[in-house]
């Protein structure tokens, strides 16, 4: 098999997953959380984003590209530490050396980010791109760390951190299919909306439900009888 072959047969593993991961992904979102479906759906999403990351892995290798090396290591650390997290829930689990190769992976890619993006600035816009994918793998991956070394006394930390990854991974599943198909756009604007959409998104999410568990919390503590 030539290295052209080969790379379109990768092309196409990664197309078929990137269609599967689009449409599993609201399966999981729309179902009960932490139900038989949900799970199931959130496997299944998991699995196709690996098989994402994979053939981008190969594909950049096979045609040295820095940039996709960057872009599957930022979506598999994404849907990684999502998925990681549910076994680090519970007093006393701590982070694996997989987990904490996996987040070295995204400081080292993240800073590859960063710097590929200022050279890229002086003769393309299009530097913002990685600049601003670069800032946010930093940002979680560094926050990461810090949960590592002092696990939140949150009660439902790994629960906002979970569905947080697993989102925004969603966000580099929808970018790819808006670089590829929605060429009516500006480059920038077809790289970047999915973030600002989705990242906007998740902060309306989050706020929601730490009010709607705040709510759930206070209304336990009124019924609970006091303490003798």
């Amino acid at each position: 098999m030539t290295p052209n072959s080969l790379f379109r047969a990768f092309l196409v593993l990664h197309i078929c997953a990137g269609t599967i991961a689009l449409v599993v992904a609201p399966a999981a979102m729309v179902t009960g959380k932490g139900g038989l479906w949900h799970r199931r759906w959130g496997k299944g999403y998991v699995w196709a984003m690996v098989v994402i990351a994979a053939t981008g892995t190969v594909m950049s290798l096979l045609r040295p590209n820095l940039f996709l090396l960057m872009v599957a290591v930022f979506s598999f650390y994404l849907v990684f530490s999502g998925y990681r997290v549910l076994h680090r829930k519970n007093p006393g689990q701590r982070a694996t050396l997989s987990d904490k190769t996996v987040t070295m992976a995204m400081l080292l890619a993240g800073a590859a980010f960063m710097t590929y993006g200022a050279l890229r600035l002086r003769s393309s816009s299009f530097g913002i791109v990685p600049i601003v994918f670069g800032a946010i793998g930093l940002y979680l991956a560094g926050h990461e760390i810090v949960r590592f070394r002092h696990p939140p006394a949150e009660a439902r930390w790994w629960w906002f951190s979970h569905m947080r990854n697993m989102l925004a991974a969603y966000i580099t599943t929808v970018t790819a299919f808006s670089v590829v198909n929605f060429t009516f756009l500006p480059t920038v604007a077809r790289w970047l909306w999915p973030t600002i959409v989705g990242t906007t998104g998740i902060a309306i999410w989050t706020r929601y439900y730490q009010r709607k568990f705040a709510r759930r919390l206070s209304g336990a503590q009124v019924l609970s009888p006091p303490a003798l």
